[in-house]
């Protein structure tokens, strides 16, 4: 039988793991869950708390009832969704696990995820962000117009989120300042070149800064009875969206002021082969944004482009029977693929959310609470009500799907 390391290594080993997948923005109650699967192998009995903002864990000896434990307290940012380190770190804790990897060398291989970002890096995330962009305003069958204005509008974005990450002061108010400039030239183009589908093109360039899903991620964690995580996790999903439409709203309202009055254009039907491309190119801008390695990039695609098409086929064949048919077909789309990725984790031993996240992105209901929301700020009560509703709709069908997918077909680790 194998010696087990020292508990302080294994201590050290399982604060690490966690701190790094709440980097890697896994939700709480996966996380927990991970993090107490993996001590329970090592022989570490353990208590943790994870929030958006921190980790508490409370390590003992599992062989010893009794024993003294030991606490850590980690205050950390919140995290984003960084698939190719959950990849990696899902399998350095698969062998430290098997004992074919000793928690030594697992702390070296930790610790080399933290390569910085090159310059490449950072190009490719900028022409995400505009890739991103166009992808939406295809899928929303707008114009070729809206389309090259959403993608340049997208690349300044992307370009504004890339400066908010070394200027603490930028980053306090990117959201705003991003929605700001996106209305501003949108409005100015839309007035001084051409018509322009303008709120389509607007949420399109915003697309990426949407909180949908930190929306729905906050929903799931107060429905598995993550009530101080999914509480904070939604004020803070909220307050990104606030930001954001209180920015459009502003911008709005200051080029009404200096007489910019926009042209608005309407959609103009366009070939069906646009719409496929828009799919294919969103999915590999979620690749990118979701820093995925380059062997899972095929995956991420194919994972996206099913959630999007189950959503469509889900919608055709609920709509002739059935209301609340975008409702319908967002459970069916994220029941099947919460379903398909925990499935995928237990054959392939990896982690699921390299299919469940991408596959239910282009599910997530943010874009139309930012709609709602402005539709609030502008005092059309009435509507913004219904489209508030609407989104409530959609954000509960989307988490019961994730829900009665994981019942279907456990998850591998919680991951």
């Amino acid at each position: 039988m194998p010696v087990r390391p020292d508990l302080d290594d294994r201590v050290r080993f399982l604060t690490e793991l966690g701190r790094r997948l709440h980097l890697a923005g896994v939700s709480a109650s996966r996380l927990e869950g991970a993090v107490r699967s993996v001590g329970t192998s090592l022989g570490v009995r353990c208590e943790i708390w994870s929030t958006p903002t921190g980790l508490l864990l409370s390590l003992s000896d599992a062989e010893l009832p009794h024993g003294t434990q030991e606490t850590r307290v980690l205050r950390l940012e919140p995290g984003d969704v960084h698939l190719g380190a959950l990849a990696k770190l899902d399998a350095i804790a698969e062998r430290v696990v098997d004992g074919t990897m000793s928690i030594a060398d697992a702390w070296d291989a930790m610790h080399a995820l933290d390569r910085p970002a090159t310059t490449r890096d950072q190009l490719a995330s900028v022409a995400a962000f505009g890739l991103a962009a166009a992808s939406v305003a295809g899928l929303l069958r707008t114009g070729w117009i809206d389309i090259a204005v959403a993608g340049v509008l997208g690349l300044i974005i992307g370009w504004i989120a890339l400066l908010s990450q070394t200027r603490p002061d930028l980053s306090a108010a990117s959201e705003a300042v991003a929605a700001i400039v996106a209305t501003a030239l949108a409005t100015a183009f839309a007035h001084f070149v051409a018509p322009l589908s303008l709120q389509t093109v607007i949420v399109a360039a915003l697309i990426v800064l949407m909180p949908g899903l930190s929306l729905t991620t906050a929903v799931a964690e107060l429905a598995s009875q993550q009530l101080v995580t999914g509480t904070t996790r939604f004020a803070g999903a909220m307050t990104v969206l606030l930001k954001l439409t209180f920015g459009s709203v502003a911008a709005s309202q200051a080029m009404l002021a200096i007489g910019w009055t926009p042209m608005l254009g309407t959609p103009e039907p366009l070939p069906r082969f646009v719409e496929i491309i828009a799919a294919v190119a969103a999915s590999f801008s979620f690749a990118v944004l979701f820093r995925a390695s380059r062997r899972d990039i095929l995956l991420v695609m194919a994972s996206a482009i099913l959630g999007y098409v189950l959503t469509r086929a889900g919608s055709g064949w609920l709509g002739p029977v059935a209301s609340g048919t975008f409702a319908g077909a967002v459970f069916f789309s994220s029941l099947l693929m919460a379903a398909l990725a925990n499935l995928y984790g237990r054959v392939w031993g990896r982690p699921g959310a390299l299919v469940r996240v991408p596959g239910i992105m282009l599910l997530v209901p943010g874009s139309v609470g930012f709609r709602a929301l402005g539709f609030v700020m502008e005092r059309d009560y009435t509507l913004g009500f219904d489209t508030l509703v609407a989104v409530l709709s959609a954000l509960l069908a989307l988490v019961a799907g994730l829900l009665f997918g994981s019942l279907l077909v456990p998850p591998r680790r919680y991951l």
